[in-house]
């Protein structure tokens, strides 16, 4: 079973039971996903028998690389990743530090290497953030794993395994979803609305993810809506949110947070769950 081959702040593995059982029964001919991150919705729902062709897309260039490097050409990739894994296990402290930010700093060729950085980068970084700066340029600080697990080689042969045939873009998200209809059904996990002041994280891509897209998004859920797909969202439990999608009636659950440098500070907070293009359950 596939799962996640990137670790993401915001996964959604402990949504997908929730999702799987939302959309129950229904017909779905085309699994839509504008804001792919780490993949968990779609490799969770294939391990729960969704087999519909997939569109995956997220505004990341090199995320979307990554994925279709992974898809087309596992083999290579894992070659490109094992000597980095075997080069940073075998190290000392320092020594991985040393590491870590040269692969930072390189520009490999090619794109088995290219998606082999990525997948280092991420294994090895701080708590597992994807986060860029103004030039696009990862930015995230070395991590403090002791025995991380950089190649997993069967886990990225049975991701690559799910992934073919998935129709991979690079785009805005109104673009994708703006081709759904009939027989589609279409997760959508966009960078929340912040809590808080000081909860602000939407930094996927050298541009952020502001209140401005938040009401672009509504819009285009709207959109499928009355084009009638069906739909899943997924965002903060915030007042403003709730307004913005008046009408439709959300499940408030509870998920974990790992961000948060102090472990104190990583309680459980409440997040909504949007469903739309169909009957509400009770």
């Amino acid at each position: 079973m596939a799962t996640p081959f990137l670790k993401w702040a915001g996964g959604k593995s402990r949504l997908v039971p929730m999702v799987a059982e939302g959309i129950a029964g229904l017909a779905v001919e085309r699994y839509i996903e504008p804001f792919l991150g780490g993949g968990a919705m779609f490799f969770g729902l294939r391990a729960r028998g969704l087999r519909a062709p997939a569109v995956l897309a997220d505004a990341n260039p090199e995320l979307m690389a990554t994925f279709a490097a992974v898809r087309d050409d596992p083999e290579a990739v894992i070659a490109a990743l094992r000597p980095l894994a075997e080069a940073y296990l075998a190290a000392g402290r320092e020594e991985r530090r040393e590491l870590y930010y040269r692969v930072r700093a390189s520009e490999p060729e090619g794109r088995a290497a290219r998606a082999a950085r990525v997948i280092f980068l991420n294994r090895t970084c701080y708590n597992g953030l994807y986060r860029v700066n103004r030039q696009g340029r990862f930015n995230v600080p070395h991590g403090r794993y002791v025995r991380p697990l950089i190649c997993d080689e069967a886990n990225l042969r049975a991701c690559a395994a799910e992934l073919a045939g998935a129709e991979l873009r690079c785009g805005d998200f109104a673009e994708v979803c703006a081709e759904a209809g009939p027989g589609d059904f279409v997760y959508l996990d966009p960078p929340y609305h912040p809590l808080s002041a000081t909860a602000r994280f939407t930094a996927y891509t050298d541009r952020a993810f502001g209140w401005d897209d938040q009401v672009r998004l509504a819009a285009a859920v709207r959109g499928l809506a009355a084009r009638g797909a069906w739909f899943a969202l997924s965002n903060s439990a915030h007042p403003a949110i709730a307004a913005l999608y008046e009408g439709l009636r959300p499940l408030t659950v509870q998920m974990s947070r790992a961000i948060n440098s102090r472990g104190d500070r990583r309680a459980p907070v409440e997040e909504y769950l949007f469903f739309g293009g169909r009957r509400e359950k009770g």
